[in-house]
């Protein structure tokens, strides 16, 4: 138990700053996605600068050195007794004689990402310790490092729990100075599990080692600081811990773990921004409270609660929906005017009432096995895009004031029932909504805002060819007939979806886009996305398993074998099928 609650406090300390639902002091006049991303990524900077200060200063006092060895539970040899030994001592260890075999080196580029971000960091601090040499202690611990440390401080349990670890090592003077790491993990009774080398591609550095191990936390910390010390190596990188690593933050593996992931909004709201429409009107105000305190009390589960909608909600309804109506025929794509007609046909799209969230998402159930949860505004982009990934839908239930029907500054339930949740009940949309918010899953800030302007440009304001003609699919343009109209006009340009070119596009919030991209069709816009996110950094790949509601990282053999059962499993009924249809009658 202790071993779990020092993860909790890690993850606390590290991931879920990442913005899982924790107030971050956001500034009352952000609230697009897009914006939402780059402000998390800018707080968790400055977060993570914070704490790795004062985790540094703690080293430097002693303190967390005094920690870790107090509760020590194992013998950890001396300094002496490890002193890394020098070559001809070590040449008849047998590893070095593969070592010194061509054939042993391989390139390791997808377990060890030149360029990603989390490792310049780790890189960045390494060479940080190098240049202090007076704090040669702990002064230049990484963030895994960091983490790691303070798990093992926590209790003589959980300082001697096994950790699985992966070290990158840059050596100096050339691959056979690898021996005397393998010595010293020896010494500190290690278990090595893989090695890979490779020519480095860093200036004055010889070789780069990947080394994954086994050993216990409070050895760890010893055997880095040790290694540290000597001057056969240019720096020596904590890469990845199981369960605890910040390379792997936290982020929900069940739909019922998104009741944590809906608490932290932008705002823009009524009483805080005098732009609203509903600033100055306090009936409307008191009433978004009351919607919006019947969102922070739904927990999964949970029926999705009605409203009983007034008479004026109704009227700004009605208004809206007449306008998208009109214009569905001509401008929506085939896929949105197949669903709008059968909500309409299904009596859940009538002009006299709005329809309820629970309805709704009884309807999308049936077709595509999404479900909607009440949101009491804007979430943050993690937490949005993190919904997607189990097909849950996160809608607001409020509706926007009656004196702008046809625009509001953030999403309300007309936005979310006229523009997204007709094409939610499309098999091949509502396919590519979850791949985004499976995509999401554990990516780093950067893809995150990254994967937010995709989502931008796609479900929000996204157009596609249909018969040499261009129709909307965005829920923006959908729910809001100006900009539709300026989107399918000469006032704006017209760029192909390219998921590379997309992602870095500046977005404009405050009045119509200036630039739209333009899909051949949702299959296309697929695959070009998924070839896009398997260049991401993110070490590992997700899956969703519908039938337990539950994210699946696919990290082991084992898992890989369950999960190529089941498809050898479908691939022989579809095949079976085939074959049946095959035969003369």
């Amino acid at each position: 138990m202790m071993a779990v609650a020092a993860a909790q406090k890690n993850r606390e300390m590290f991931a879920i700053k990442k913005s899982y639902s924790i107030e971050n002091g956001y500034p009352s006049r952000r609230r697009s996605l897009v914006d939402d991303a780059r402000f998390e990524s800018l707080v968790v900077k400055q977060n993570k600068q914070i704490v790795l200060e004062e985790a540094r200063t703690k080293a430097n006092d002693g303190s967390l050195e005094d920690a870790i060895m107090q509760a020590k539970g194992e013998h950890v040899p001396t300094q002496e007794q490890i002193e890394l030994q020098d070559e001809q001592q070590l040449e008849n260890l047998d590893v070095v004689d593969d070592i010194e075999q061509n054939d042993f080196e391989v390139t390791i580029e997808s377990e060890m990402p030149a360029e990603s971000e989390s490792t310049q960091e780790s890189n960045d601090n390494s060479d940080e310790s190098s240049d202090n040499k007076q704090n040669t202690d702990d002064a230049g611990l990484t963030e895994d490092e960091i983490v790691l440390a303070n798990a093992a401080s926590e209790s003589p349990e959980a300082e001697n729990a096994v950790q699985n670890a992966a070290l990158i090592v840059r050596l100096k003077e050339g691959i056979t100075s690898l021996g005397r790491i393998l010595k010293a993990i020896e010494n500190y009774h290690g278990t090595i599990q893989h090695v890979e080398s490779r020519q480095s591609r860093s200036e004055g550095v010889d070789h780069d080692v990947l080394i994954k191990l086994s050993m216990t936390r409070g050895n760890l910390l010893q055997l880095i600081r040790s290694l540290r010390q000597t001057g056969s190596f240019s720096s020596i990188n904590l890469m990845a811990e199981n369960n605890i690593s910040v390379k792997a933050p936290w982020f929900p593996k069940h739909a019922s773990e998104l009741d944590n992931c809906n608490h932290l909004m932008t705002k823009y709201e009524p009483d805080l921004d005098m732009n609203h429409p509903g600033f100055a009107d306090k009936v409307y105000r008191q009433r978004r409270k009351e919607i919006a305190e019947i969102a922070f009390a739904y927990k999964y589960g949970d029926p999705i609660p009605h409203i009983e909608y007034t008479e004026v909600e109704v009227k700004t309804w009605r208004s809206v929906f007449r306008m998208v109506k009109e214009l569905t025929p001509k401008h929506a794509c085939i896929e949105y005017r197949n669903a709008f007609k059968k909500l309409e046909e299904e009596k859940i799209f009538v002009e006299d009432r709005l329809p309820q969230l629970q309805e709704m998402s009884d309807f999308l159930r049936r077709n595509t096995g999404f479900t909607l949860r009440p949101a009491a505004g804007l979430l943050t982009a993690r937490d949005f895009l993190a919904s997607l990934a189990f097909r849950i839908f996160q809608s607001t239930q409020y509706v926007r004031h009656v004196n702008s029907p046809f625009h509001t500054p953030e999403p309300d339930c007309i936005h979310e029932l006229l523009g997204h949740m007709p094409l939610l009940s499309d098999p091949s949309f509502a396919q590519f909504s979850q791949e985004i918010g499976l995509a999401s899953l554990g990516a780093s800030d950067d893809e995150i805002e990254k994967l937010s302007t995709v989502y931008w440009f796609t479900v929000e304001f996204g157009l596609c060819k249909e018969h040499g003609e261009v129709k909307a699919y965005g829920a923006g343009l959908l729910s809001a007939y100006g900009e539709l109209l300026h989107a399918i006009s000469d006032k704006c340009e017209h760029r192909p979806f390219e998921p590379a070119s997309t992602a870095v596009q500046p977005y404009q919030d405050q009045e119509y886009q200036p630039i739209y991209y333009v899909a051949e069709s949702f299959d296309d816009a697929k695959d070009k996305f998924r070839r896009w996110v398997s260049t991401m950094s993110r070490p590992f790949e997700v899956r969703f398993n519908p039938h337990t509601e539950r994210v699946e990282i696919l990290d082991s053999v084992e898992k890989l074998d369950t999960l190529l059962h089941q498809m050898n499993t479908e691939i022989l009924h579809l095949t079976n099928a085939i074959n049946k249809l095959r035969r003369p009658f």
